[in-house]
Formats: C-alpha cells, structure tokens, sequence
C-alpha cells in the first residue's frame, strides 16, 4: 500500500486542509480502513479503490475519526488528485468521473485547479426550533447574529447558520463536546475590503464527543453555495475563505453554471507522493 498526503483549498504552502490518500489498499475491511483513519488523525482518510460502475474512472472511500462518509468534498478533490498523479488517464480528457457513496460526482481540471460538481442535497429546508437552539448552543453564537438555520445535508449531515457578518462567523466560541455525530456549519459576508466573499466556519464530533473544527470543507461549501444561490444571496461567482480559526487559510472558488449546477473550486498541491504502508 501506498499513501500520498494532498493538500487541498490551499491558498499558499501547507494552507489548506491536508488529506491522506491510501493507493492499494482493496484487501483491507471497514474495521482496517477505519483504524488506520483514526491513526493518521486527519479530518478525512480516503482509499482509492478500482471502480465498480462503468462509467467511472476510479471508485473512492471515504472516511473520518468516527466512521464512513458517503461523500465529502476535500477528499474528493484531493483522491482525484492523487488519481491523476499516479496516472491515471481519464477517458473524457479534463473531465473524471468518481464513484462514492452518493454515486456518480464529475471533478473537472480547470488550470491549476479542481472543481467537483455538487451533488444534490440529501435534505434542505429550515431547522425547526429545537434544531435551531442545538446548533447556536453548539456553535456558541448568538441569537442575534443569527439570521436564517437550515439544514444542508449532502452526506455528512450539516446544519447551516448563516450569521449577519463575518465577524460575527470568527467570533463564535464552540462547545467542548456533542453528541455523535454533530456537524454544525457557520456562514456570513464579508466586508468590502476583504478578497473572499464568505467566511465560513465548520465544527464536527469526533468519536469521542469532542468538537473539532474543519479546516476548509468541500460539502458544507458546496451545501452553502446551492442555499446562497437559490435565495439571490451570491450570484454566479464568489469566494469563501475558512480555516482562519484553525491556523489555515483556505479559499473556496464557488460557480453556477447556466444550467444550474454550482461547482465547488480550489487549489490541490501533492505534499508527499508514494510513502510505503505496511
């Protein structure tokens, strides 16, 4: 087995969220890839595995300290990454096709970027008041600051705050634990002199309860970017930037396209290619 380590929404070097990728790793079971994604510490572990559908160019599993996710989006950019720099050839040129948990997600090259396509929601539509009370106690926000709560599930189960500002999204002070599985997303505009659009936040549990802030997270961005442009909040293009509260400094490139679908952008740098696995 071989790992690569793949860093992803980068905005400069060691900037973005870090990802192990494990190539040749089809003999391992759920209880080994689990393990082994525990021991790595990382918010997400994938093993790029021989696809099982036609139509895809490689087949993805996708893991984080407390389980399986059907889909998630910086391992999605970084696996199709590591895909590309162990040669693997896509048969439509700029274009490949992943197989996860969800099905079929197209990732296409754009410059010295990926972009993944979002998939659709699995549940959307506003918390109710006891979710709502959840997320802002969790979160450690405001009342006031808050100015709409929705659910923006893709996979991992997101519960989206939109807070009035930035500021407001940089300032909040999460818990010390939740219950498994909590995944509690934060986002608000920033002010006119700051290059990104949204700053977003993103805070899950890990097996043991304990809160965990992502660094930059494809799904919620993706999740934020199909509210943000179905309410005329963000039109056809904007940047997001996370991780500021965790010492990265990531940057999201969010897109519609004319048909609709929204594209989830960043920068995808190899840290280290090919470290023998025992």
């Amino acid at each position: 087995m071989l790992l690569d380590l793949v860093d992803v929404f980068a905005s400069g070097p060691l900037s973005g969220n870090p990802l192990a990728v494990v190539r040749g790793g089809e003999g391992l079971d759920t209880p080994a890839m689990l393990a082994l994604t525990r021991w790595l510490g990382f918010s997400e572990t994938t093993f790029l595995l021989p696809p099982s559908d036609p139509g895809a160019d490689y087949r993805v599993r996708i893991f984080y300290p407390a389980g399986e996710l059907p889909f998630a989006g910086h391992p999605t950019l970084g696996t199709a990454k590591a895909w590309l720099m162990a040669g693997g050839v896509p048969r439509t040129p700029g274009r490949l096709v992943q197989e996860c948990g969800v099905g079929l997600v197209e990732v296409r090259m754009e410059d010295e970027t990926l972009a993944f396509r979002a998939p659709p929601l699995l549940r959307g539509g506003p918390l109710d008041a006891a979710e709502r009370a959840e997320a802002i106690r969790v979160a450690g926000v405001s009342e006031d600051a808050v100015v709409d709560a929705i659910h923006a599930c893709n996979g991992p189960g997101w519960r989206l705050l939109r807070l009035r500002s930035a500021a407001d999204v940089l300032s909040a002070r999460p818990v010390a634990e939740a219950p498994v599985p909590t995944d509690v997303g934060l986002i608000g505009p920033c002010d006119g002199g700051d290059p990104a659009h949204f700053e977003l936040r993103a805070f899950f549990a890990d097996p043991q309860g304990k809160i965990v802030e992502d660094p930059v997270t494809g799904s919620l961005n993706a999740a934020a970017a199909q509210y943000l442009f179905a309410a005329g909040l963000a039109q056809d293009e904007y940047v997001a930037a996370q991780g500021r509260c965790t010492g990265a400094d990531g940057r999201v490139v969010l897109t519609r396209d004319a048909d609709g679908a929204v594209w989830v952008a960043g920068a995808v740098e190899m840290v280290s290619q090919g470290g023998a696995l025992r």
